[in-house]
Formats: C-alpha cells, structure tokens, sequence
C-alpha cells in the first residue's frame, strides 16, 4: 500500500498502529521515531519494526505517509522540523483528540503544498508505552478524519483505506464537530474520573485506605480511566477547552437537578433519570461499542 510509513511517537497508539501495519502488510518499510531512547530499545526489543531512527529530520525523508502520535503538546516542534524533508506526495497526518488546536497549528506551519490529513482514532486504553500496544487496537473502532481540504481526493481515499485495512470504521466530519462530539464522549468522563479519584485522594488516611480496600465496580472503573496518560491528557484539556468548558455547563446543571432531587426526596426523578441514562447505555451495546456481558466481561 505505501513503500514508507514514519511513526513519529511509539507509544500505545503510535505502536498499536506500527502492529498493525506489520500484521496487515501495508508497506515495505516501517520506520520508528522516538525521542526517547529508552522506547527506541524496547522497539526492536518488541520486535515491532526493525528500523528506528533516532534522528527526526531522517526518519521522513522519502516517507510516503507520516503519523504523529505524541502529546499534542509537541505538534508545533515536531512540524516545524519536519516541514522542510517531506516529500511532495507524502502525506502527513496525526491521532490528535483536539482537531481544532491540531488543524489550527499544523496549518500554520506547513509548506504550501504539504498534503496533511487530520484523523482521530477513537480508541485507547488506560495503558501507555510501547509495551501496552496491540495490533487489534483499532477493530471495529471508528477513525473520524477532518479533512482540511478536497485538493487530494486521491490522498484522501488511501488514507481511508488505510485505516480499514488496520480494522477502523472510518467517518469524516469537521474539527469543530469532532471536538464537540469528543468533549462529552471522551474528554469530560475523564475528567470526572480525575476529580472523583482526586477526592478520594484527599480523604482522611482511614476513610481513603477503606476506599480502596472496599471499591466496588463502578469506583474502579473510575480508577482506570484517572490512570491514563497524565501528559496526554493535560494537553488534550487544554486544548479543547472551549468545548469541555460548554459541555462542563451543561453537566453542572444536570448534577444540580440531581442534588435538588436527592433533597427533594424526589424518588419519581431519579427513576426517570435512571431509566433515561440506561437507555443509553444499552444502545451503546447495540452499536458495538462495548459488550453486554456481566461486570464488561471481567473474570473478577
């Protein structure tokens, strides 16, 4: 499909992709950039690609498709020093969870000419690394792509491709829609499961202690979700923080009917509201996003 593919960032979402690309032989040669040595070594170590390059400016030259994968913190440094060694037929694109920020920042710095195609696979776990990747990572999981531009439809249709081939539900939309979508389906329930943990944190020593020896299900899950990437995700709250602040709102508000309820004593509420957010619940099963077995399918 692509004679060179660069991965700029090999992370869980920068080496889940080089997995895939390996597994579903979409080129011929693979090669990873890293900042960090340490995550070079453990590259080859992983067997995962058996080209890495140190050294940014080398690792896309002549690359017929550059992936970003880092914090988007890093975008602008990394752009502004590739800029100049990518060749005219490469296209460059990212798995950046803010698209406005990205698109934003990419276009301000690159060539007239540079083909750049932002996307956003919607997937991930609450591991970081390259050893908590998985080839698997992307299947049946939607890639949204916010097209900057219809000047290379052909570009276009292969970056599509791309992510099919790796197992993705592709769906194109703009960044400002993407970012909306993303802030109450993504960025604000990490967010609560960073303040919810973060309370629990800063109880007293004995209630805390009894907190962890006693959480159920639904406070563990939150435990998960506040493991995350704590630099990916300052950058994402950053810099989607229009919307978060909006749907932030909005949240706030329902959270108030709901204490108004509770001292209300208002039993027919909350049933409504219960029964309400089930639904939701059920129709995320039946899209396939999750599944309906007991406890997510845990054995414990």
């Amino acid at each position: 499909m692509f004679n060179k593919i660069t991965i700029i960032g090999l992370g869980l979402i920068g080496s889940s992709i080089a997995r895939a690309i390996k597994k579903n032989r979409l080129c011929k040669s693979l090669v990873a950039h890293d900042k960090s040595k340490i995550v070079l070594k453990k590259i080859l170590k992983l067997k995962i690609t058996n080209h890495t390059e140190p050294n940014l400016k080398k690792s896309v030259q002549d690359s017929d498709l550059v992936i970003i994968c880092t914090p988007l913190g890093t975008y602008k440094n990394i752009v502004s020093v590739i800029k100049n060694y990518l060749k005219k037929t490469c296209i460059l694109t990212d798995v950046g969870s803010a698209k406005i920020f990205v698109t934003n920042t990419v276009n301000k710095l690159i060539n007239k000419n540079t083909i750049w195609i932002p996307a956003h696979p919607v997937a991930g776990t609450e591991q970081s690394g390259p050893e908590a990747g998985f080839a698997d990572l992307f299947k049946n999981r939607w890639c949204i792509i916010t097209p900057v531009s219809k000047k290379n439809p052909n570009a276009l249709k292969k970056l599509n491709n791309f992510w099919k081939k790796i197992g993705s539900k592709v769906q194109h939309m703009s960044a400002e829609h993407h970012d909306k979508v993303m802030a109450i389906t993504s960025h604000i329930p990490h967010l609560i499961a960073y303040n919810i943990v973060g309370t629990a944190a800063n109880l007293e020593q004995d209630t805390k202690s009894e907190v962890i020896k006693y959480s159920a299900s639904g406070f563990r899950d939150f435990t998960r979700i506040a493991s995350s990437d704590p630099t990916m995700w300052r950058d994402i709250a950053l810099n989607n923080r229009k919307q978060i602040l909006h749907m932030l709102e909005k949240f706030n508000l329902d959270l108030s009917n709901l204490k108004r309820a509770l001292i209300k004593r208002d039993g027919n509420k909350l049933f409504k509201l219960f029964s309400k957010t089930r639904k939701i619940r059920q129709a995320i099963v039946k899209a396939g996003q999750d599944i309906n077995s007991p406890n997510f399918g845990r054995k414990n």
